[in-house]
């Protein structure tokens, strides 16, 4: 073989710096975008933030987004939420009725501020209750409690290690020999100090803390109750026949029969037992909610769904007018580097226009297809994947997926993220498709309308759905159940 020279004609794409940089900001979130465009105006003396809240750039090459008039209406500062939180994958019932905030106070903390030794004062004034209702975790209100106890300065030790070694709920699953293990060489400690320890930190507010599963927990509690037959009958339960307190309604009937008891008695101890706290820690808990900041907003006028942007809470760039009319008066490398700086600028600028675009048309062509869910309800739901809303849009499906991960769009139903109007589909009998989304939602409701006393099995669930046309196998009926946080039904049973 001779070396030689020789033509070759090709098509290969190439991402130009511009289409990648349009190709990254598609995919940041709302929150991430402002980090972004915070750091670009830090490094850009030609981008400025516009706060005048204008329609116009200052800069005529960089336009606003491509949205009309009649696509952006205006919405009132009422009707905008400045933050939203996550919605949970229902909504609300009907889109004029307020969101009922209720809380399950099945396992309501029975009165454990000021009980226990943090309940009086410190030498400083300061009581417990003020104490909880700062931003304090568990571990500091513990260890206060801990300073404030006559013990000798081995004990403090022993117990600030064991108070550091808690979970978040309040547990301590560290096994002694751990514990005893990361107090060596300074200290040696023996298995008995450490449980002896261990059982007075457990009456320390809250009780319960340091215990080692949730049946400990439930009997110290019990514990600090005034005595009687029935707080006796309710430790008995807890310390023995805990496993068979969620078996349902045949299992408590046979306990009650083996325990020669009447259903009075175990009722009543099964509701003091109910009273308690089983994560006695998880008040403490001090992470900060992630909060969510809509990208779009849809709402209603003159009877038909319109989406616009959410630009209030998203900053606006322009072009500094000042250092781009410097550039024909300043010398030639400066001048070289202030060309580059407002190339640049104009780049970043027109990325934000195609993003915002792009957001806004799939948006749009989402409540086009899910204009069933915003009038009745997540049971409306029409099954829809990535590929339908990209022919709508006339962009790659790829594309889709960027723009409806950590995109969100607020609705009178709540806030939900793009991907949450994307479903499967299951066949019904009349050759149709039924959303799996709408599925759960017809699951969650046979299971909130069924009777406590028979709860609805699987198979019982999917008798019922094939009478409406949906064909559910019960084994799917289990897996949306599951994913819904059902329990089975024996779980779920209660007596009337």
């Amino acid at each position: 073989m001779k070396p030689g020279l020789s033509l070759q004609l090709g098509q290969h794409l190439a991402l130009t710096p511009q289409l990648r940089q349009a190709i990254r900001l598609l995919a940041l979130s709302t929150l991430e975008l402002k980090g972004e465009l915070t750091d670009a105006v830090e490094t850009n003396p030609l981008l400025e933030f516009d706060e005048s809240g204008g329609e116009a750039q200052a800069e005529p090459a960089a336009e606003e987004p491509a949205v009309s008039a009649a696509e952006e209406p205006t919405v009132s500062a009422a009707e905008e939420p400045v933050v939203e939180a996550p919605s949970d994958s229902e909504g609300s019932a009907t889109s004029d009725v307020e969101t009922d905030y209720q809380s399950d106070d099945s396992w309501s903390l029975s009165g454990t501020a000021g009980s226990g030794s943090g309940s009086g004062n410190d030498s400083d004034g300061e009581s417990a209750e003020s104490r909880m209702s700062e931003d304090e975790d568990l571990c500091a209100h513990l260890l206060w409690q801990l300073h404030l106890t006559p013990l000798s300065e081995r004990d403090q030790a022993i117990g600030a290690a064991l108070i550091e070694s808690l979970d978040q709920d309040g547990y301590w699953r560290v096994d002694a020999e751990s514990l005893i293990e990361s107090l060596a060489p300074e200290l040696t400690a023996e298995v008995d100090e450490i449980e002896a320890l261990r059982h007075r930190i457990q009456r320390f507010d809250p009780i319960g803390v340091a215990s080692r599963d949730l049946s400990d927990c439930l009997d110290v509690q019990l514990s600090e109750s005034p005595q009687s037959d029935e707080i006796q009958l309710a430790r008995t339960l807890v310390q023995d026949h805990l496993a068979e307190l969620a078996r349902g309604e045949q299992a408590l009937a046979r306990l009650a029969t083996s325990m020669h008891k009447s259903a009075e008695q175990l009722a009543e101890a099964l509701s003091l037992i109910r009273a308690l706290d089983p994560k006695p820690g998880a008040a403490f808990t001090t992470e900060t909610p992630e909060y969510v900041v809509p990208d779009a907003v849809v709402v209603r006028r003159q009877g038909q769904w319109q989406v616009r942007l959410n630009h209030e809470l998203m900053p606006r760039l322009r072009i500094n007018s000042t250092y781009a009319n410097m550039v024909r008066s300043v010398s030639r490398d400066d001048a070289s580097y202030l060309r580059g700086r407002l190339q640049e600028a104009r780049w970043l600028i027109r990325s934000l226009e195609q993003r915002d675009d792009t957001v806004l048309k799939v948006a749009q062509a989402i409540v086009l297809r899910q204009g069933g869910f915003l009038e009745r309800g997540a049971e409306a739901m029409k099954p829809m994947v990535m590929r339908e809303i990209a022919e709508d849009v006339g962009v790659h499906e790829s594309t889709v997926s960027r723009v409806t991960t950590r995109k969100y769009l607020h609705t009178p139903r709540g806030t939900y993220e793009f991907k949450h109007f994307f479903s499967s589909h299951v066949a019904t009998k009349d050759g149709g498709e039924a959303s799996s989304t709408a599925i759960q939602a017809m699951i969650k409701r046979l299971v909130e309308e069924e009777p406590c006393v028979k709860p609805l099995s699987d198979s019982k669930i999917s008798a019922m759905l094939k009478e409406k046309g949906i064909l559910v196998a019960r084994r799917t009926v289990a897996k949306y159940r599951e994913a819904l946080r059902i329990p089975p039904s024996h779980e779920r049973q209660r007596p009337a």
